[in-house]
């Protein structure tokens, strides 16, 4: 699993996270974001870089192998 979690404490429910996931692994209930697909995440790490509260983590860790060549 790459994404492992978001910090609700610090996150301000902007929806960086899922405008920025080429993947679809979070997703909204009400105005809360969540990570509904982990099994998707292939650690590209835009949604962590683009967080402007530094509320979510990824695992260095791919949850899959790249196949190269791509």
């Amino acid at each position: 699993m790459a994404v492992e979690s978001i910090d609700y404490d610090a996150c301000s429910d902007c929806g960086e996270c899922y405008e920025t996931c080429p993947l679809d692994v979070y997703d909204r209930a009400g105005s809360t974001y969540y990570i509904a697909h982990h099994d998707d995440c292939m650690a590209c790490f835009l949604c962590e870089i683009d967080c402007p509260q530094d509320a979510i983590y990824i695992s260095p860790k791919r949850s899959r192998p790249v196949v190269l060549p791509y």
